[in-house]
């Protein structure tokens, strides 16, 4: 199980992300703009840095959905692959097994 503040931190993250998407859209799109002047283009490229450093995307850290693992992370299930094996163990996801021999 990973440490709970992580988890929080990482939500945290998800929800500035979520905050401040539409307005780093705008300054990014404005920043591709080559009829921009070179004003607005360093006025938006300045506004763009003012922004918490937490609201880029990036930032953000895919986490198992059960344990909060950072680790192995399969983006299919949403899951660490060791949850992913123990309940491919177990039956629990429809249509995978675990293979033995």
């Amino acid at each position: 199980m990973a440490k709970k503040s992580a988890i929080a931190r990482n939500n945290r993250r998800i929800k500035l992300v979520a905050l401040y998407a539409e307005r780093r859209k705008e300054l990014k799109r404005k920043l591709l703009d080559v009829n921009l002047s070179d004003k607005d283009y360093f006025d938006a490229q300045r506004k763009l840095a003012k922004l918490p450093r937490n609201s880029s995307r990036v930032r953000v850290r895919n986490r198992c959905a059960i344990t909060g693992r950072a680790r192995g992370f399969h983006g299919w299930f949403g899951i660490s692959r060791l949850q992913l094996r123990e309940m491919a163990s177990f039956g629990e996801i429809p249509g995978i097994t675990k293979s033995s021999w």
